[in-house]
């Protein structure tokens, strides 16, 4: 049969580049409980959806060509529940997916198109940093940095990463860049791995202290979500690119409502404690309020004291940024600054309508939040706030005092702001207002500091605000989803077709 012999070699270099690291390398990663990288994408993706770019690439390296089946990274385009995407996987079975000349390029080449024809990138992370000698000596610098916008994020499209595994180079200065970041349990990110670090600072370091889970979750905030196997971090990635757009000039997605969303509202109440001093779990409320099991949680171990979910209302997805009071009684630190600061920027950029749920005692203060740069990360929040074009709408739900009323989103830096009759507003908790004017001591005359705080007390109530027209209207709580699904479809950008402005597109992902 005429070209037998050519399709003959295709066929065998597609079986070499398809055998990834060997058998014994995969049979290893099968007994650990762990998928490769092309059992990552088959899990990811719609079925037979995967059409690969560069699969017959190697290194350039002719010491090391026949051990570089696709040069360690699996790159090419897919459909996720029927939409086109962009992906990479790293193949840690092929020299630690280390980053070379020729898979950087095959990178470069995903992006590109992802960024041009508008479609989510996705990044399954698991390398071992920069191939050595490839990047050693003057001729190793001379192909570093040779594309000035490598680093550049300008959020035309999703970016998700989910870390797989070891996590060094590139798949850390990606997840940094992303919008979502995933963890498995036993992954770490770092710069560098923990054995080139020990060697750096002359002193043995254990990899999870370096750049495990909890570190990144709860310390640093760069991870937004861990979970205990590749399959569930898979699951967490297609389940945050159903609430997003494929790009930046398009509205997310509408889907179906689920029955029942609309009985949540009438429990409010049994949620939230009669008493202003105890304690609840805000996700309760926005479970409640939203279509039925929409609630998608983004750090959850990070800044508690503030929850940022995403969710949807009526089938269209919507951000809610609420106040925690059973975390730090709700009151805001540093890294629940960042932590709204980074969510604000995700929902603006990608059309998102935003809620803030407030019942906030103000910021936290003390030494360690000054050491930290506290104040110029509340600026930095309301640096973002001004510059956000999505509907924003906010409710008072009890306390909003002092400098975080105006940062979740009070006086005008929202389109539609409304009271529950519970709300409690003031410059800050009139018991420490009290405190502040007469004084601790015991010997402080108590009848002046009943009568300062019967003074304070004043005027603090949502009627006060309502008469003001500081605020558009009270509500009874059980009515919120009612009252949300009216003003959003009010405040949706119509003329814009639900596009915003992307004031925050480069806004830096991390700081």
């Amino acid at each position: 049969m005429a070209f037998d012999k050519i399709l003959q070699e295709l066929e065998s270099r597609r079986a070499q580049a398809l055998a990834m690291g060997g058998a014994d390398k995969l049979a290893k990663r099968r007994a650990e409980g762990q998928l490769n990288a092309r059992e990552r994408i088959d899990y990811l993706i719609d079925p037979g959806s995967f059409s690969e770019s560069g699969m017959f690439a190697t290194s350039h390296r002719p010491e090391v060509r026949a051990r570089t089946p696709a040069d360690g990274k699996i790159a090419g385009f897919a459909r996720i529940e029927g939409r086109e995407v962009a992906l990479v996987a790293n193949d840690f079975t092929v020299l630690g997916a280390s980053s070379s000349v020729i898979n950087m390029k095959k990178i470069k080449h995903v992006k590109q198109v992802a960024n041009k024809r508008g479609l989510p990138l996705v990044l399954l992370g698991e390398s071992s940093g920069a191939r050595m000698p490839d990047r050693m000596g003057a001729a190793g610098r001379s192909i570093v940095a040779q594309d000035a916008t490598e680093y550049q994020r300008l959020r035309e499209t999703p970016w998700v990463s989910a870390l797989l595994g070891p996590c060094y180079g590139s798949s850390t200065w990606y997840a940094a860049m992303s919008d979502l970041v995933v963890m498995r349990k036993g992954s770490t990110m770092a710069i560098a791995s923990a054995r080139v670090t020990s060697m750096a600072i002359n002193k043995p370091i254990d990899p999870e202290e370096l750049g495990g889970w909890r570190v990144h979750a709860d310390k640093s905030g760069l991870v937004d979500i861990v979970v205990d196997t590749d399959q569930q971090a898979i699951d967490a990635v297609r389940r945050f690119l159903s609430y997003l757009p494929s790009h930046n000039m398009e509205p997310p997605p509408v889907v179906p409502v689920p029955a029942g969303s609309d009985d949540g509202s009438r429990h409010i109440l049994d949620i939230l404690p009669e008493s202003r001093t105890k304690v609840y779990d805000v996700r309760k409320i926005i479970d409640a309020i939203v279509d039925v099991g929409s609630q998608f949680e983004i750090k959850a171990r990070f800044g508690r004291s503030i929850t940022t979910s995403l969710a949807r209302l009526d089938g269209r997805s919507v951000g809610f940024i609420a106040n925690n009071p059973l975390y730090k009684g709700g009151a805001l630190d540093v890294d629940a600054c960042n932590k709204v600061t980074s969510f604000i920027v995700l929902c603006d950029s990608f059309n998102i309508p935003i809620v803030f749920l407030v019942d906030v005692p103000g910021f936290l203060i003390g030494l360690e939040g000054e050491l930290r740069g506290a104040s110029g990360r509340v600026i930095n929040w309301m640096n973002a706030m001004s510059l956000v074009t999505v509907p924003k709408i906010t409710i008072i739900m009890r306390k909003s005092y002092g400098q975080a009323y105006i940062n979740m989103g009070g006086g005008r830096n929202c389109d539609e702001f409304v009271c529950w009759p519970t709300a409690d507003l003031g410059f800050m908790d009139p018991a420490v207002g009290a405190n502040v004017l007469v004084g601790e001591k015991a010997s402080a005359d108590e009848a002046r500091r009943q009568e300062v705080l019967d003074a304070i007390s004043q005027d603090t109530s949502a009627w006060g605000l309502a008469e003001l027209f500081e605020v558009q209207n009270v509500i009874d709580p059980r009515d919120t989803r009612a009252f949300l699904l009216r003003a959003l479809e009010t405040h949706r950008l119509r003329p814009s077709g639900g596009v915003g402005r992307h004031l925050l597109h480069n806004w830096p992902t991390s700081y």
